[in-house]
C-alpha cells in the first residue's frame, strides 16, 4: 500500500531534530531506514535543497530551506509528486507553528496517505510543474553513508540547486538538425566577417547587417546548446531564438540567398528540441 510511513523536522546545520516523532513503527527494514535519517540529517546542507534516495523497500525525500530540513519516509510505490507536496505543506505549517513548538504531523499524514482527497489535490498540480521544471536529484547510499553514526565529512560535489537534468538520447534527425543549424551559425559568422571588412572599407556600408549577422549566428548556437543540455523552459526559449532567426533573415534578404533554408532549419531544431524530453519526469496523474 502507498502510504506516508514517518516525517521530521530537523536544523540543517547539525541536524537537531526540531519535532518530536508520534511514529512507533516496529518493523525492522523501516527501523533501520529511519537510523538512516540521522547520519543524511547531518549532511542535509552537503546536498541539493530536493532530494530522494531509496533506502531498501522505501523512498526517503526531503527538502530544506530557510535551514530546517524536512525529511519523510514513504513506500516505494509512493508517488513523488504527492511525496513533496507533502513536505511543501510540511514546511508551510512548521513556519506557522513553531511559536508553538509543535507539528501536528499525524494529521497531515493521515490526509496525504489518502492522494484522492480534495485538500491534497489541490496543489498537486503545481507541484507537478515545479518537479517537472526542477527535479529532485536521485542520491546514492554512498551520498548517505555514515560511520557509527557521524556523517563523513566530505566536501560537497553539489553547487546551487540540483544537477543538470538529464535528457532523452539523442535521435537521428536530431544530429542532423543540430549540424545544419551549426553550419547556418558558421555561413552567418563568415558572413558577418565580410560585412565588418565591408563596413571599414565603405562608409556607407550598414553597421546593422553585421550586428544581424551575429544574432542570427548566436541563436542557431543557443538552439544547439538547448538541444544538447537542460534548462528551464527549454521549449519557449527554442522559439524566441527561431523569432530571431527569422527576423534575422528577413533582414538580410537581399544580402544573400537560401533565407528558406535558414528559416526551415532553425524550425526543424526547434522541434527536436521539444521532442528531446527530459528523462524521469513526473509522471501525469489526472488531478
Amino acid at each position: 500500500m502507498s502510504m506516508v510511513l514517518f516525517a521530521s523536522v530537523v536544523r540543517v546545520g547539525d541536524g537537531l531534530p526540531l519535532s518530536a516523532s508520534t511514529d512507533y513503527e516496529q518493523e525492522k527494514e523501516l527501523q533501520e531506514t529511519k537510523k538512516h535519517l540521522k547520519g543524511l540529517s547531518k549532511k542535509l546542507g552537503q546536498f541539493p535543497d530536493r532530494c530522494t534516495v531509496t533506502i531498501g523497500q522505501y523512498n526517503v525525500n526531503f527538502t530544506s530551506s530557510l535551514g530546517v530540513g524536512y525529511l519523510m519516509v514513504c513506500t516505494e510505490s509512493y508517488p513523488s509528486v504527492l511525496a513533496f507536496c507533502f513536505l511543501d505543506e510540511l514546511q508551510k505549517d512548521f513556519l506557522v507553528n513553531y511559536d508553538a513548538k509543535r507539528i501536528n504531523s499525524a494529521k497531515t499524514k493521515q490526509r496525504y496517505n489518502s492522494p484522492r482527497s480534495l485538500s491534497t489535490r489541490i496543489n498537486l498540480s503545481d507541484m507537478q510543474t515545479e518537479i517537472k521544471l526542477r527535479p529532485p536529484y536521485q542520491l546514492s547510499s554512498q551520498d548517505i553513508s555514515c560511520i557509527n553514526g557521524f556523517s563523513l565529512h566530505t566536501p560537497s560535489k553539489y553547487k546551487g540547486l540540483a544537477p543538470t537534468q538529464m535528457l532523452e538520447p539523442v535521435t537521428l534527425p536530431g544530429v542532423v538538425s543540430c549540424m545544419l543549424s551549426l553550419l547556418c551559425g558558421g555561413m552567418n559568422l563568415l558572413r558577418g566577417v565580410h560585412a565588418i571588412e565591408s563596413v571599414l572599407q565603405n562608409d556607407d556600408e550598414d553597421f546593422n547587417y553585421v550586428i544581424a549577422f551575429f544574432l542570427g549566428t548566436a541563436a542557431c548556437l543557443y538552439q544547439c546548446y538547448l538541444f544538447a543540455y537542460f534548462s528551464i523552459w527549454r521549449s519557449s526559449k527554442s522559439f524566441l531564438a527561431l523569432g530571431l532567426i527569422c527576423l534575422c533573415s528577413v533582414y538580410l534578404y537581399e544580402l544573400r540567398n537560401g533565407v528558406l533554408f535558414h528559416i526551415t532549419v532553425g524550425a526543424s531544431m526547434t522541434l527536436q528540441i521539444w521532442l528531446r524530453q527530459p528523462l524521469g519526469k513526473a509522471p501525469d496523474y489526472n488531478v
